[in-house]
């Protein structure tokens, strides 16, 4: 991959890993007496690996002109790997996580090793070390066949990527240590939040620079899905996550908000995390993948364009519906939960959209599992954007908010619709980037798809049982107007939920390992393949040069 880049690329990747290097330098020496100097420890190495990395090829042949007729793949190749890493971990946290609350003892009395620390890995390694790798990865590739454009040099798509994995790095290490800002998926501290600004703002302007170097006059909907999803979540990020760091040598900072307006700014990205992150970005994979696996036309291509325009104005004004019930004003309360449920139109509208594609194409889906994850992925879609719609009313929140059943309604989404259109997308995808006719074992495809199946149900089931109880237990009074379960009785009545909880995550894990393993053979079986097909192609040639000398005897 380094011998790809020209001499000029190499001295720039090699000038930015010093730079980087010299800003973790910098942050070691200042927080030496801080945590905020463990991480500065992480950067440095982190920075000087890639100038060694560099300088292990720098005097490589330089690439010849011909690769600017080809697509730029490499970065594609190496996101789908991290996601796939990525899911692993993320997912065996979150089992963990889902143990702890029937077996406590798990955490071996270790620090580190406590809920609260240990679940925040979890949440920011599958949402955004599994989701957001899958999604640059992705978006690389379908921004360059939907434009016919090369991306537009080869330091940028890396940097993004690399950077981006940083980012995830000093997000995971943080927490395990204790550094957080106790923001619901924006935990990280300030140095970690100003590093992706850069990262992000850079991925934009590599997506802009591409579309502004494309073939094709007409913009694919699958790009203005994943276009939203980048600027929106640039704007949610440095919206809420401004900060005053407490010095530039420690890793505390306190925001900018306080009080209610705190919450409201809190919920308005929370929420918006989940439309723009989790539903935006992945609408542009399913919109792309889709129609591809299937060998058919988007069923309506002005209804994915009417959704979009939905979707993205809607859901902005949604996030106040986590905040019912308390101080904020209750003008602003009703909005959120308006929008919320008139949501549900556009929303139907992209998962009816993909369904309908799959219309004469059902036979396909009966027999290849890789597209069946995506029209599982598309009902699941629809089913969390219904609940999701009937929880924002206010009278449904009494009951379901801070219970196991958002619980359940979360995990259906990220589940059902994140994850399975993801590990769609990818089986389709990993062929067409290492050059193969399929992939190393289409059978553990379709154990995979089992496994996440069941494992998903297993898990949305339990939780939506757990959280109604829970919910019907804790407003449950006595004849003397007192309530008749303490807090300890539904813990109680919770367990044999959480250990069915636990269950279902191990199900989801195990498929996840089965696919990490399947992708990975598919990535040797091509690289033997090539390797078959150099020597053949050498053979004929070396047959010739030895009739030659023969000849010449």
């Amino acid at each position: 991959m380094i011998a790809a880049l020209t001499i000029a690329e190499r001295q720039r990747a090699i000038s930015i890993s010093a730079l980087l290097a010299l800003c973790g330098l910098a942050m070691a020496i200042a927080g030496r007496d801080d945590l905020f100097g463990v991480h500065g420890v992480i950067v440095l190495l982190f920075g000087l690996g890639f100038v060694g990395l560099v300088m292990s090829q720098y005097f490589a042949p330089e690439p010849s002109e011909e690769r600017l007729t080809r697509y730029y793949d490499d970065p594609t190749r190496v996101g789908i790997v991290l996601s796939l890493g990525w899911a692993v971990v993320g997912m065996f946290f979150g089992v963990w996580v889902a143990a702890l609350l029937a077996w406590p003892d798990l955490t071996f009395d270790a620090g580190w090793a406590s809920f609260g620390r240990i679940r925040p890995v979890h949440t920011s390694g599958v949402i955004f070390g599994f989701g957001g790798n899958a999604l640059i990865a992705t978006s690389y590739h379908v921004l360059q066949r939907t434009t016919r454009a090369r991306l537009p040099d080869q330091v940028t798509p890396w940097f993004v990527l690399i950077g981006y994995n940083l980012f995830c790095v000093l997000a995971a290490t943080g927490y395990l240590m204790g550094v957080t800002q106790s923001k619901e998926y924006a935990e990280p501290e300030w140095y970690a939040d100003l590093w992706l600004e850069i990262v992000w703002v850079t991925y934009f302007l590599l997506y802009i620079r591409t579309l502004q170097r494309r073939k094709e006059p007409h913009i694919y909907v699958a790009n203005w899905y994943y276009m939203a999803f980048i600027l929106v979540v640039a704007v949610l990020h440095t919206v809420n996550n401004l900060a005053v760091p407490i010095s530039f040598g420690e890793a505390k900072s306190y925001s900018l908000f306080s009080g209610v307006q705190d919450a409201m700014t809190q919920w308005w990205y929370g929420h918006n995390a989940v439309a723009f992150f989790l539903t935006s970005g992945f609408l542009g994979m399913m919109y792309y993948y889709l129609p591809k696996r299937a060998g058919r036309p988007i069923y309506s291509y002005r209804l994915s364009i009417i959704s979009f325009w939905g979707i993205t104005f809607m859901y902005m004004w949604a996030g106040s519906h986590h905040l019912h019930y308390t101080a904020l004003p209750q003008w602003v309360q009703t909005l959120g939960m308006t929008f919320s449920v008139v949501l549900l139109v556009p929303s139907w509208a992209s998962a009816g959209n993909a369904l309908a594609t799959l219309n004469g194409a059902w036979g396909k889906v009966r027999d290849d599992a890789t597209l069946r994850f995506m029209m599982v992925a598309a009902v699941f879609y629809g089913l969390s954007t219904f609940e999701g719609s009937f929880m924002a009313i206010r009278a449904v929140n009494s009951l379901s908010h801070y219970t196991d059943w958002t619980v359940g309604h979360v995990h259906a989404g990220a589940l059902g619709w994140v994850a399975m259109i993801t590990f769609g997308s990818l089986y389709a995808l990993v062929p067409w980037m290492w050059k193969v006719e399929r992939m190393y074992s289409p059978k553990l495809i379709e154990v995979h798809f089992w496994l996440a199946l069941s494992g998903t149900v297993i898990y949305v089931f339990a939780m939506w049982n757990s959280g109604i109880i829970q919910g019907l237990m804790w407003r449950t009074y006595n004849d003397s107007g007192t309530l008749a379960y303490s807090f300890i009785d539904s813990l109680v009545a919770m367990r044999p939920y959480y250990i069915a909880r636990t269950v279902g995550g191990f199900l989801f894990l195990l498929g996840a390992i089965v696919a990490s393993y399947n992708v990975w053979m598919t990535i040797l079986m091509s690289r033997s393949q090539a390797a078959a097909e150099a020597g053949e192609s050498d053979l004929p040639a070396l047959r010739g040069a030895g009739a030659t000398l023969q000849a010449g005897e």
